[in-house]
C-alpha cells in the first residue's frame, strides 16, 4: 500500500499493526507500507437461540459474552458485528451478526482451542446462540478498497457462494481481480474486503455452506441506499451473473463492536 504523508494520518489506527511503514527514498515525502505476514482470521457466523428477543441476543453477546471471549487464549483482535433493528421488519434474518478475531497463525488458534478457557467460551455461547446452526468461517482477508471505516459506519455483510459448475480456482480468481475493482469504484463504499474461505476448509467431508464474506463499510444505511442509484452499482450488479448463483446473495447489514483491538 502507498499514501502519501498527508494522507497517512487517514489510516484506521487498529490496521496500523498490520503493516511497517517507511519513508522511501525514492519518493520524497511518500510512506511504502509493505504488509506484513498476515494475521490468521476466523469468523463465526451466528443465530439467536429460538424464542430470544433481539435485543435481549445483542445485549447478552456485548455485555455478558463480550469480556468473556475476550479471554480466548492468544487473541490480538475480536470484534461483534450486530444486525441493525431496522433490518428485522420484514422478518428474521439468516444470521443476528457475526464475531471476528484475529491470532497470529494458525498454530496459535488450534492451541487456543484446547484450553480451558475455550471451552468456558463455547459454554457461555450455547446459552444465547443456536449452535446447530453456527458456521464457523477460517479466512484469508483480500482489502479491495483500502479506505478509513467512518464513525458510526454500518457494515454490509454478504455471505458468499460460487455459481453452480464453476472451477473453484476461477471463482476465487474471479472475485478477486475482476469484480472486486469494479466494485470498489461505488463512491458510498468507504471501505470493501473479501474474505475468502482458507483452502483447507475444502478438504474437509460436508461442502461448505459458504465461501467467503463480502465485507464493505458505509457512512450510513442512507449513503448505502444512495450508492444504489448509481451507474457504478448497476454495473457491478450485471457482473455478478459471472461467478455469483443468480438473484441477491443473502446479507446482513450490521453496527461493529470493537471488543479487543
Amino acid at each position: 500500500m502507498v499514501v502519501t504523508a498527508q494522507s497517512a494520518s487517514a489510516c484506521s489506527a487498529r490496521y496500523l499493526n498490520m503493516f511497517c511503514c517507511v519513508i522511501s527514498p525514492s519518493h520524497f515525502g511518500t510512506l511504502i507500507c509493505k504488509t506484513r505476514p498476515a494475521m490468521y482470521k476466523v469468523i463465526s457466523l451466528l443465530k439467536r437461540k429460538r424464542g430470544t428477543a433481539v435485543e435481549a441476543f445483542q445485549r447478552y453477546w456485548l455485555e455478558q459474552h463480550g469480556p468473556l471471549g475476550a479471554r480466548f487464549p492468544n487473541l490480538l483482535r475480536y470484534v461483534q458485528s450486530h444486525a441493525l433493528p431496522q433490518g428485522y421488519k420484514k422478518g428474521d434474518l439468516i444470521f443476528d451478526g457475526i464475531s471476528e478475531i484475529w491470532l497470529d497463525s494458525q498454530d496459535s488458534y488450534r492451541a487456543a482451542l484446547e484450553q480451558t478457557q475455550a471451552a468456558q467460551i463455547l459454554e457461555d455461547e450455547s446459552k444465547f446462540t443456536d449452535m446447530s446452526v453456527k458456521v464457523v468461517l477460517p479466512v484469508d482477508v483480500h482489502v479491495i478498497k483500502d479506505g478509513k471505516i467512518p464513525d458510526n459506519a454500518v457494515k454490509n455483510i454478504e455471505f458468499v457462494s460460487r455459481r453452480s459448475g464453476m472451477n473453484l480456482a476461477d471463482f476465487r480468481d474471479y472475485w478477486r481481480q475482476v469484480h472486486g475493482p469494479i466494485a470498489s469504484r461505488i463512491s458510498a463504499v468507504r471501505r470493501y474486503e473479501q474474505n475468502h474461505l482458507k483452502m483447507d476448509e475444502y478438504t474437509r467431508k460436508v461442502q461448505p455452506r459458504f465461501e467467503g464474506l463480502a465485507i464493505t463499510w458505509f457512512e450510513s444505511t442512507a449513503a448505502m441506499k444512495e450508492g444504489t442509484a448509481t451507474t457504478e452499482y448497476t454495473i457491478t450488479r450485471a457482473d455478478e451473473p459471472h461467478f455469483l448463483p443468480d438473484g441477491h446473495l443473502p446479507i446482513i447489514i450490521t453496527t461493529e463492536h470493537v471488543v479487543v483491538g
